[in-house]
């Protein structure tokens, strides 16, 4: 059941390559899919730059609450489970 907190956002069909790929990852870290996809956007800015992202942006009403813009970091919980993947 969802929280009552959490609002749900837009949720496409995953290509079978994304979904089987993603389920993995999830059983890897022992988190649910939406955990792991959380996990996945969340590294992003490690992997593309942000610079990149955001010069590229068509909306820029929701920089606050985008990782790119944000720099949100990983939790220590978020570092601990990637290092029990690896």
């Amino acid at each position: 059941m969802q929280n009552q907190n959490e609002k749900r956002y837009y949720s496409p069909q995953f290509s079978a390559l994304a979904s089987i790929s993603v389920r993995r990852f999830a059983w890897a870290i022992k988190k649910p899919m939406p955990a792991a996809v959380d996990l996945i956007v969340r590294l992003m800015p490690h992997v593309v730059s942000p610079s990149k992202i955001c010069s590229a942006c068509q909306d820029k009403t929701k920089c606050l609450a985008c990782v790119f813009s944000n720099k949100e970091a990983l939790t220590a919980d978020q570092i601990a489970i990637l290092e029990a993947a690896v």
